[in-house]
């Protein structure tokens, strides 16, 4: 397998310009498949002509503006040598950059932290994140998401713990300091932490009781499981606490333990017995809304001495 680094410098050649489809065909599958999606995305690769300002090369090498170079710099969709920058500097002659000319946006950061905060002391805040905003940075963008915001509302950095899905809304914990970080860690991995969820769904079949399935290892979505244990599969679990039928919207509204912490685990368990989350298309749902949102709110958490939860009495 050729590694990345080793076919850009096969290429050192071809100083000219962006990287065209043709040149990489010349590699192997993986690489063609890799690079053929990141044109479809907007992802460009580039060996710089000459030494320069990298705002100059990217103008002179690709049909975007100034400006649109600003935005993305800002927004943390420009690679230097695999590392991202966001900073104009100077480059020189033959320099690897990649560029997300394409990256994906998220709700600007007009939220009321101070009401999305449940809880806060020295050591870890507890939030209770709005649904369509990413915890953390993503690839093409490190701007838009609850890490920096908070952050920037609290004016010190703070450290993700766990995750929820981006359509997904509720109780997060972030971490002031990586003492706290690695203690919340540990209790993670042996499952000292404690997660409810509330989720609606289509359909009326959902009875209280354990739920056993087995996830395919994939990093892609949407997840496959099965009831059934599989060689290399993941084994997720949850129970369900309670089921309230909603006959005239032939729906129901069920609490949730989680048991087992998998990528989109809930979502994927639910649709595999015929009761996707109410909006979450990716699962088999009808679309509710307008906006990346699921039925799905992370709605108590447990950990230590403590019990926070979004629940009105």
């Amino acid at each position: 397998m050729v590694s990345t680094m080793d076919f850009i410098a096969s290429l050192e050649h071809n100083r000219h310009g962006v990287l065209s489809q043709q040149k990489v065909m010349q590699s192997d599958n993986k690489l063609v498949n890799q690079y053929n999606s990141g044109f479809e995305y907007g992802v460009k690769h580039i060996l710089s002509p000459k030494s320069g300002l990298l705002n100059d090369i990217l103008i002179s090498s690709l049909e975007i503006s100034f400006s649109e170079i600003e935005e993305l710099l800002k927004l943390g969709s420009i690679y230097l040598e695999g590392r991202r920058t966001r900073e104009n500097q100077e480059i020189l002659e033959g320099a690897y950059v990649r560029v997300h000319t394409k990256p994906r946006r998220f709700p600007a950061n007009d939220y009321h932290w101070e009401e999305r905060i449940v809880y806060r002391d020295e050591n870890f805040v507890v939030v209770n994140k709005p649904a369509a905003l990413p915890v953390h940075p993503s690839v093409d963008n490190c701007l838009e998401n609850l890490q920096a915001y908070l952050s920037t509302h609290l004016q010190q950095e703070v450290l993700v713990t766990h995750r929820l899905d981006l359509p997904t809304s509720g109780l997060l914990v972030l971490a002031r300091n990586r003492e706290f970080l690695a203690l919340f860690n540990r209790l993670l991995a042996t499952r000292g932490v404690k997660k409810f969820y509330r989720a609606r769904v289509q359909g009326r079949k959902l009875q209280p009781g354990l739920l056993t399935h087995y996830m395919e290892p994939s990093p892609r979505a949407p997840k496959n499981v099965s009831l059934q244990a599989q060689p290399a599969w993941q084994e997720c679990q949850l129970r369900i606490l309670t089921a309230t039928d909603f006959a005239e919207e032939n729906e129901q509204e069920v609490t949730i333990e989680l048991l087992t912490g998998r990528t989109h685990q809930i979502r994927a368990q639910l649709s595999a017995l015929g009761a996707p989350i109410c909006g979450d298309i990716m699962y088999g749902a009808a679309k509710k809304y307008g906006l990346e949102q699921i039925d799905l709110e992370a709605e108590t958490l447990e950990f230590l001495d403590f019990k926070f939860t979004t629940k009105r009495s």
